[in-house]
């Protein structure tokens, strides 16, 4: 894949300058503080319900490649693994659109039917400025809520003037097997207007796990975004955003590749601050996604020839086989938040229009492109804050969305209305340093693109109208306490799923309608090979009601001012009380601990990472990418890390990452490809001893 390497050069040239420029400011200039490196998010704001991070710091493990990289380093978010990058996030043990993920308040979805492309793999988080988590079904300021969680990806506003018309940063890195990021922001204008360009590019070679065996995991991405802004006054906002990107990525764990995630998009929002008394702001948004994905056995890989009969004599013939998928997204948004003698109240309106489409071609099928499916959605909500007084606040909210889905194919057409809601209530003591929370929430979920890919049952097309909407009422609650050198912070749940949508996977037969493409392949079927390709495997969507519990918790303890640790954990519960068994592929409790010494210019940290062995698990049940093949193997990694200032605004931070080179899996990698000599039910391992080092700079 070409890929633009316009900055590559000019950027290591910038940070060298920037050096020795800051050099010389900084004999005139204080100091800044030398930055932590991030192993662990602490909950900063509604006592653990919602987290915040910003992902231009540094971070632990080696600082992430894609969107569902960075959410791993915060408790209770794993990733389902297919080689070195654009793994599935998953939190609490939930799965797919159960995750909302939006980035500055707009959702872009990927295209592949097995989510090779997750709408985090579009996402490059240092070009953001803040990442927020909700928890649960504790808003309904976006359409088609998360059950789970919603996860804003977001830009701020600028801040210029006449007297700093610029702003910006920049980052490179360099790391084990041939990793080199460069990442660059850059912001010139005024009070009253203003570009922005965020651009950057990350490439890697295939890794080693800690026995030194190649793992096929290499890949090449970049991305660039131009936004021009404009701010005639304090209280209003329009801004113009454009961007595009691409990238490659080989796959230890599955029979392609992903030679091509190219993205376009387009977007124009606004926003009017304080245009009455009541009417303190109303903001909209209108945006605009294209990505056109390309995933095939032969570029990236040498396929494994296929043995066909002519005559009668056997010959080796090439097996290449490619497809090319295509989503175009349309959303829009608009908001109106008013300020009612102290109660807040935000109304809203948006929808949400996708088209999906693809082709395929391989030595025993030839499909020209078509579209398959259309999502259409238009939703309203109101969200409340009523302050009861200086302790206590009722924060509450509603929303219903009207949703149609057309199967382009078989011209069936599916219409439902999904209400949620929630009402929560937190307290905050004045005369200690705590904070707590309690919210019950509902929320309704219509089967989404990628499960209504899957074969219902044996009749061909059954799972469009048969499976039912997801149901889910779950309860939160939370405390964060902060006393002298202790700290500490919990956040729980429990919830009732009806209907919850689970991925069987059974031996294929004969007779089995729809398209199989191979479910490892990334294709548009849900089937699976063996190494020996004797048995293959489809997935069957099923209804069936469960309970969902589990906890994120954390403490931290400052020795000295200079002597800083803290522990937290995470454990997610799940069970199918249809059938009396263990929800599938739910990561086990996993703890870590971090301890700090931190100076003026410098600081020196430690990350040791425990998690326990899985066997709570449902063989042969799973999501559309992934399934419980057997009990996992508890495992712990030790990583290190130090960040020196070197100057006003120029920091170096250096790790080492699984510093013993212990050779390991994730409970939620997926299994190896025959390609590459895996057994069927073989999982790839993770990377073993890694270094990098990363230097930035703010201007």
């Amino acid at each position: 894949m070409a890929q633009p390497k316009f900055f590559l050069q000019p950027l290591t040239a910038a940070i060298c300058i920037a050096c020795y420029s800051g050099n010389v400011l900084a004999e005139q200039e204080i100091q800044q503080l030398a930055p932590v490196v991030m192993t662990a998010q602490k909950a900063h704001d509604a006592n653990g319900l919602i987290v915040r991070a910003d992902p231009k710091q540094p971070i632990q493990p080696v600082p992430a490649t894609d969107g569902a990289d960075y959410l791993q380093s915060i408790p209770g978010f794993s990733s389902i693994k297919n080689g070195g990058t654009n793994g599935d996030v998953t939190f609490r043990g939930m799965f797919g659109s159960r995750i909302k993920v939006l980035t500055d308040g707009t959702e872009n979805l990927g295209a592949c039917p097995s989510r090779m492309d997750a709408p985090t793999s579009y996402i490059q988080p240092e070009s953001f400025d803040r990442i927020t988590v909700t928890k649960g079904p504790q808003t309904v300021q976006y359409a088609n809520t998360g059950s789970a969680a919603t996860v804003i990806f977001e830009r701020q506003k600028p801040k210029l003037s006449e007297d700093k018309k610029y702003t910006g940063q920049a980052s490179a890195l360099v790391g084990s097997y041939g990793r080199i990021d460069q990442n660059i922001e850059a912001i010139v204008g005024d009070e009253q207007k203003y570009m922005r360009l965020n651009a950057g590019r990350s490439e890697s070679n295939s890794y080693q796990d800690g026995d030194d065996q190649t793992v096929p995991s290499a890949w090449e991405r970049w991305n660039a975004d131009l936004a021009l802004g404009w701010t005639p006054d304090a209280d209003t906002w329009v801004e113009l955003t454009g961007g595009k990107s691409d990238g490659e990525a080989l796959y230890a764990g599955r029979d392609m590749d992903g030679s091509q995630f190219a993205r376009e998009s387009l977007g124009l929002r606004f926003e009017k601050k304080n245009l009455t008394d009541v009417i303190k702001k109303i903001e909209g948004q209108i945006n605009y996604s294209y990505n056109d994905h390309v995933m095939d056995n032969f570029r990236l890989r040498t396929p494994t020839p296929k043995m066909v009969m002519n005559n009668t004599t056997h010959k080796m013939v090439p097996n290449n086989a490619e497809m090319e998928v295509t989503r175009r997204t349309l959303n829009s948004r608009l908001a109106m938040t008013m300020d009612l003698n102290g109660i807040e109240l935000l109304t809203g309106i948006d929808s949400q229009r996708n088209k999906h489409g693809g082709d395929m071609a391989s030595p025993n099928m030839n499909m020209p492109f078509a579209h398959d499916k259309r999502f259409q959605s238009y939703g309203g909500f109101a969200e409340l804050t009523y302050p009861i007084n200086p302790q206590n606040k009722i924060v509450t909210g509603a929303r219903v969305d009207a949703v149609k889905i057309d199967d382009l194919k078989t011209h069936q057409d599916r219409s439902e209305t999904l209400p949620s809601g929630f009402i929560r209530l937190e307290n905050k003591n004045l005369n200690h340093d705590l904070k707590s929370y309690i919210g019950l929430g509902y929320v309704e979920r219509v089967p989404d693109y990628w499960e209504l890919r899957t074969d219902y049952q044996v009749e061909k097309n059954a799972s469009f109208n048969q499976l039912k909407n997801e149901k889910t009422v779950q309860l939160d609650v939370g405390t964060q306490f902060k006393h002298e050198q202790w700290n500490a912070w919990t956040s729980a749940y429990v919830g009732l799923i009806q209907d919850y949508i689970l991925m069987n996977y059974v031996e294929k037969k004969s007779g089995m309608g729809g398209m199989h493409m191979g479910h490892n392949m990334g294709g548009m079927g849900h089937s699976t090979h063996g190494a020996d390709d004797k048995k293959q495997m489809t997935t069957l969507s099923a209804n069936v009601d469960a309970i969902i519990a589990g906890a994120e918790a954390g403490i931290g303890y400052d020795f000295t001012d200079t002597i800083q640790s803290d522990v937290s954990l995470a454990y997610a519960w799940g069970e199918n009380t249809s059938d009396n068994t263990a929800l599938p592929q739910i990561a086990p409790l996993e703890g870590r601990f971090n301890l700090r010494y931190v100076q003026d210019k410098y600081t020196l940290g430690l990350l040791w990472r425990v998690v326990a062995k899985q066997d709570r698990i449902s063989l042969n049940q799973g999501n559309i990418i992934g399934y419980d093949m057997r009990e996992s193997k508890s495992f712990n990694t030790l990583a290190l890390n130090a960040s020196y200032n070197l100057a006003k605004d120029i920091n170096l931070a250096v790790g080492v990452d699984n510093v013993l080179d212990k050779t390991y899996t994730e409970h939620l990698n997926k299994a190896g490809s025959s390609g590459f000599g895996f057994a069927s039910n073989e999982q790839f391992n993770n990377i073993g001893r890694n270094y990098w080092a990363r230097m930035s700079i703010k201007f």
